[in-house]
């Protein structure tokens, strides 16, 4: 595996995994600020 293509994974990857953990609390707060709205339990 060429030092380039290797270099641009390690550095890739983690914007990735960062980007998608964003996602999901995001979403995860937005569910749990409309069932406290509501007055409802969240699960």
């Amino acid at each position: 595996m060429s030092p380039m293509l290797l270099t641009a994974y390690v550095l890739v990857w983690p914007v990735i995994v960062a980007g998608v953990l964003l996602f999901l609390l995001r979403s995860f707060f937005s569910e749990w600020a409309e069932a406290r709205r509501e007055n409802r339990p969240i699960i």
